[in-house]
């Protein structure tokens, strides 16, 4: 192509909480060895590959306040309205103005509504090709909060359809979505697999202490007054924390410490944690049950056992949920209300940095999200390698890995991805 080829990401909403954008950013400059530039909200940092890699340029453009649901009812037809027209606005001053011309446009869907239909135009305008990444049906995530029967969700079908079978090129995550694209929307799309890069993997110990280290100063602060992880927590320092302890230059985990279970979120209501409350519950009372514990015993003596080394049959529980969302604070008071005295949560945001090693460090990963169209699979944890002995987190692991594929991103994309792209972008310039 003469000079050096340049693509355009466009994600309308917060780059930090979009990894498979960052990745499709990363892949674009790293083995396509394209200039990229990223069209997105602020909020959350970006993984620091994305931000230190020199052909990567990052666009941020202002984000619609959040706090439009204290706005009287009355108002939320109009909102609905004029929330994408400004949305359009902006989007076109970035994708025709504020950027170079790109060879192709990647967006993500959804959301659809202005997103494709912007992403269209300004490809018109510049002659870039327009390829479109299907996450999901954005018409399917509006039926959820304003009902499937709405004219609303009736009108964003229609342009979501008929602004996606205008592009040059598709991308989908599962095959149940490729063949859905086909069968009924007329657009032919490549499976590309949500698999992690390669910096997702196993943690290790050295990494895992400092991680716990870093992490001690949300661990101690418990939701609620205290629970079976905060107590004894305040004197952890540098050498110790509540998983491992460091002795001279030899870091151990601790015989007595917590299972650690990890699940990431959105906090939206295609995601029930209500089922991890109950089956947090559902462990608190069988274990209580098999040691012959009564609701007389008490919690505090039973915490200072444990914070002092003393190892029961039946590990404690932590259960680390990570993300942002609109129903956190609501499923934070349901936690407080629990009692629990084996079963601890805490919920945080972690860099993009230290979610790969959060992830490394679980015995096990849980995933709640329900999806809406019923046709995306969402990869939001890894299969660590479960006991042999576990046979049916075994079956759970082997049908996964049946209905996608175990290879890196970077395979993936390479070998389904890039020769797509390659071949719109070529097809444009003719």
């Amino acid at each position: 192509m003469g000079k050096r080829g340049r693509a355009c990401v466009v994600v309308l909403g917060d780059l930090g909480r979009s990894p498979r954008m960052q990745y499709h950013a990363l892949s674009l400059a790293r083995q396509a060895a394209l200039e990229v530039d990223i069209v997105a909200y602020g909020g959350s940092e970006p993984h620091s590959a994305v931000l230190e890699n020199e052909s990567i340029h990052i666009h941020t453009m202002i984000q619609w306040p959040k706090h439009s649901h204290s706005l009287p009812k009355i108002l939320y037809p109009l909102l609905l309205l004029l929330k994408p027209v400004i949305q359009f606005i902006m989007l076109l001053w970035f994708l025709c103005i504020k950027v170079p011309p790109p060879d192709a446009f990647i967006v993500q869907n959804p959301p659809s509504v202005p997103t494709l239909v912007a992403v269209k135009w300004a490809s018109s305008l510049r002659q870039s090709a327009f390829i479109v990444d299907w996450h999901n049906f954005g018409y399917t995530l509006l039926g959820l909060s304003v009902g499937r029967s709405s004219l609303f969700v009736s009108i964003y079908h229609w342009l979501e359809k008929r602004y996606g079978q205008m592009a040059n090129g598709s991308l989908c995550v599962t095959r149940a979505m490729q063949h859905e694209l086909a069968q009924n929307w007329g657009i032919n799309a490549t499976v590309l697999y949500d698999q992690p890069p390669e910096f997702f993997r196993p943690t290790l110990l050295e990494e895992k202490h400092k991680l716990f280290c870093r992490l001690n100063r949300y661990l101690c602060h418990p939701l609620g007054v205290q629970d079976c992880v905060s107590t004894g927590i305040g004197g952890y320092d540098q050498t110790e924390t509540l998983v491992t302890t460091q002795v001279g230059t030899s870091i151990f985990l601790k015989p007595n410490r917590p299972a650690l279970v990890v699940s990431s979120t959105s906090w939206t209501p295609d995601e029930d944690f209500g089922i991890l409350l109950e089956a947090a519950v559902m462990y608190d009372r069988r274990v209580a049950a098999l040691l012959d514990e009564n609701d007389s015993t008490d919690e505090g003596v039973l915490w200072k056992e444990i914070s002092g080394g003393k190892q029961y049959l039946y590990p404690r529980l932590l259960f680390i949920i990570t993300g942002k969302g609109p129903e956190k604070e609501k499923y934070e008071e349901k936690i407080k209300r629990l009692n629990l005295k084996r079963v601890a949560f805490r919920t945080m945001w972690l860099s993009a940095e230290d979610y790969p090693l959060l992830l490394g460090s679980a015995d096990l990963g849980v995933c709640l999200h329900t999806s809406s169209s019923g046709l995306d699979l969402p990869m939001k944890m890894l299969f660590k390698g479960f006991p042999d002995e576990c046979d049916s987190l075994k079956s759970l692991k082997n049908g996964a890995l049946e209905m996608g594929s175990s290879a890196r991103w970077a395979t993936e994309w390479e070998e389904h991805a890039k020769p797509l792209i390659l071949e719109v972008i070529s097809r444009n310039l003719k």
